[in-house]
């Protein structure tokens, strides 16, 4: 996909991508437009066999401020019908993230508003800035964090969600580790060098098994027992022992060498 506006999609050579927001002179604010670009760009990597994670990322000073200014205009003159189509498209755009197949990344400096919350939540695993600003910030403009309600009740449990949803309060990147949306937090000159060192533990990893282990943990959910999922999970692992790279993976373990998805 080279006709994105409002996005960027590179691949590396070491068999991975990194999405960004790429409307830095807009604090990289959702419109229509982006939100399209953005599930497109998720479809493609879905597609991608040979991708083994994906980092999400906004350039310049933001992750994201959240909903851009002329777009929140014009949803304000449509009816309701129209509304519903459009909250339809962030909602696809949320769970096809959620749902990739691969292990998803995302790394947050600045600000991370409103419906980049959600985008945060979607993925595996989030990193930022310890300056980082995030905020449910919907109902400060009569609105309500909906459509990404689910995805930060999930990645911050349901007392902290209702505290920051109805308060609107922002709070910075060290409470959102303590929250849990992101796993650690660094200081801004340390955040590129951080990225290097996921990037790194993450290549270390089977690409096969890394994806299905985020199948089974989306299976395994809250982790409710039940005599289907004990199933499912005596599948599961039966199905990765006979599987390439997982011959591989107990061959080179035995063998005391590294597997070859390491020889890159």
């Amino acid at each position: 996909m080279n006709d994105f506006h409002t996005i960027q999609l590179e691949t590396d050579p070491r068999g991975f991508a990194t999405l960004w927001l790429n409307r830095p002179e807009k604090n990289n604010a959702f419109n229509a437009q982006m939100i399209r670009e953005l599930t497109a760009a998720i479809k493609t990597c879905g597609e991608d066999p040979s991708l083994r994670f994906l980092l999400l990322r906004g350039r310049g000073k933001h992750f994201s401020a959240g909903a851009d200014l002329a777009w929140m205009q014009e949803s304000a003159h449509l009816n309701f019908h129209a509304n519903l189509e459009d909250s339809q498209r962030l909602g696809e755009l949320m769970y096809s993230l959620q749902q990739l197949r691969v292990p998803t990344l995302a790394v947050v400096q600045g600000a991370a508003y409103g419906g980049a919350v959600g985008l945060i939540a979607c993925c595996d695993m989030a990193i930022g800035t310890e300056s980082a600003r995030v905020c449910l910030s919907e109902v400060r403009v009569g609105l309500i964090p909906a459509v990404i309600s689910p995805f930060v009740v999930h990645a911050i449990g349901r007392r902290a969600a209702r505290r920051y949803a109805l308060s609107a309060e922002a709070f910075d990147g060290a409470r959102a580790r303590e929250l849990g949306l992101f796993a650690e937090c660094y200081g801004e000159d340390g955040l590129d060098a951080a990225v290097e060192h996921w990037i790194g533990q993450w290549m270390l990893n089977s690409p096969q098994a890394m994806a299905a282990c985020k199948d089974l943990l989306n299976e395994v959910g809250h982790g409710a027992l039940s005599p289907a999922l004990r199933r499912h999970t005596e599948s599961a692992i039966a199905r990765i022992r006979i599987s390439d790279e997982g011959q591989e993976g107990l061959k080179a373990f035995l063998e005391k060498r590294k597997p070859n998805w390491q020889s890159h």
